[in-house]
């Protein structure tokens, strides 16, 4: 398990070391994710866990630059719905709680903030939540990435399958690294691999990234999971973990020298 020290948690600070934290501490990191099925062998928390953990490395490396702010643990996902235990959160609250955050933590005086979001459905309501955020607090900087395409390079060198993406090679290993004793490895079973196991509609959804077609994951896998979680390792998700913690303190250490 990787080691995590310390970070600069905001739910962690006295009232008073918040409003010195300001002017220390002057981006927002907002960990962002879901609670939703990620296939017979991971937890629900999936997103918000690996969104978490990142966050909180980051805080350590930066050492007091940052504040990590309060989480966004549940998320947009509609399309898992068919599987137990999800909880979803329309797009319109989603954004409302986002834009929420902002307005609170801006009345305190910061005025930067980043969203690193373990959930690929947060994507378009983050961007939105950007643009109108442009309108409504033009003295606002909002930033958000994923977490998983910070470390793009490193995922295609795995050898993912035709197929991959949720609970598959990617989210898996980024467990086993960073919350390895909530992994049950005994039970991770490939999912959907290849485009011939998918139906039509489900086959063009996967086969062209744009346009883009949003289906539910029942019609693209039968136990939730696209990919073979079972082919990675602890050291194959390090990397990713590594990559993209490297990718956002180089991203906000530029932030805070401007």
């Amino acid at each position: 398990m990787t080691d995590i020290q310390q970070p600069y948690r905001l739910a962690e600070l006295t009232t008073e070391e918040a409003a010195e934290a300001v002017t220390r501490a002057p981006v927002v990191i907002i960990p962002a994710g879901a609670y939703e099925q990620h296939g017979p062998g991971m937890p629900i928390a999936t997103d918000t866990i690996r969104a978490e953990r990142i966050a909180d490395l980051v805080g350590a490396r930066l050492a007091g630059r940052v504040v990590i702010g309060p989480p966004l643990p549940v998320g947009v996902s509609p399309h898992h719905m068919a599987f137990a235990g999800t909880v979803t959160l329309t797009t319109t609250t989603f954004a409302a709680v986002v834009r929420e955050y902002v307005e609170s933590l801006r009345r305190h005086g910061w005025r930067r903030f980043l969203v690193l979001t373990g959930h690929g459905g947060n994507n378009a309501t983050l961007t939105t939540v950007a643009q109108d955020l442009l309108m409504s607090h033009p003295d606002v900087r909002f930033a958000w990435t994923p977490v998983t395409s910070l470390a793009s390079g490193v995922v295609a060198q795995m050898g993912v399958s035709e197929v991959h993406g949720h609970s598959g090679e990617a989210e898996t290993a980024q467990m086993l690294a960073l919350a390895a004793e909530l992994v049950h490895q005994d039970r991770l079973k490939p999912g959907t691999v290849s485009l011939d196991e998918l139906g039509p509609e489900s086959r063009l959804a996967r086969s062209f990234s744009q346009p883009t077609l949003t289906l539910p994951y029942d019609e693209l896998s039968a136990n939730g999971v696209l990919g073979d979680p079972t082919s990675v390792t602890a050291e194959d998700g390090q990397a990713i973990v590594d990559a993209a913690v490297d990718r956002v303190s180089a991203f906000v250490e530029k932030w805070l020298d401007l």
